[in-house]
């Protein structure tokens, strides 16, 4: 009878352990695949023409033409504003940890461009671990890339769901005051490659396990 005591709480304690794994993977695996509302406001990039997409720890914003093209002897500032829906379910402890974009500047001599970003939540710019913004001088044709950790608290929705708004609000500016006549500054945020097609900006989140409310036991 001993015997038998002992190898039922060990099989309660197994199931018990399942049931926690299980309840742990749920918590961390991340956001079902969905869409989600983005606002557009700027002159590089025409509202309608962008869509949110999430899917596991990623939300990705495919947008396919952000540039800033000048000929001399222009000055060309083209912006990209981003108000991004982000609905948690309960369950869900999250936390924004980078921002990812990519692209490419052409800038002859006697011209310059500059790429501009802010990053925020809830209408409050927040703080970056990396510098978001780059100057590109003349002489430089290459493609550039930005990997920006963010500083942000969780967003806990544990016990209740939680709708929330992220920003980026980017500038590039092209100028071509002091270049040849045939030449032009260009600067542009490329397109990520991903199976989602081209996406311009990538938001990567963390996850962590709620901690149960021991008043709710």
């Amino acid at each position: 009878m001993k015997i038998l005591s002992v190898f039922i709480s060990s099989l309660t304690l197994v199931s018990l352990n399942v049931v926690g794994l299980s309840q742990v993977q749920a918590q961390t695996q991340g956001f079902e695949f969905q869409t989600v509302p983005v606002t557009l406001l700027g002159n590089g990039c025409p509202d309608g023409t962008a869509e949110g997409i999430l899917n596991g720890d990623t939300l990705s914003v495919t947008f396919s033409a952000f540039e800033a093209l000048a000929s001399p002897p222009k000055v060309v500032s083209e912006s990209c504003n981003l108000r991004i829906g982000l609905n948690v379910p309960s369950g869900l402890n999250v936390q924004p940890i980078n921002v990812n974009y990519m692209g490419f500047a052409d800038v002859p001599q006697g011209g310059s461009a500059d790429l501009k970003v802010r990053i925020f939540f809830q209408g409050q710019q927040v703080p970056t671990n990396d510098d978001p913004n780059a100057t590109f001088a003349p002489g430089f044709s290459d493609v550039w890339s930005k990997d920006i950790g963010i500083t942000l608290g969780t967003i806990n929705a544990c016990d209740n769901p939680v709708s929330s708004i992220l920003g980026i609000n980017s500038t590039l500016t092209a100028r071509a005051r002091g270049i040849s006549a045939n030449q032009e500054t260009q600067i542009r945020i490329d397109t990520i490659d991903t199976t989602l097609g081209p996406v311009l900006f990538q938001i990567k989140f963390a996850f962590t396990p709620c901690v149960p409310n021991p008043n709710q036991v």
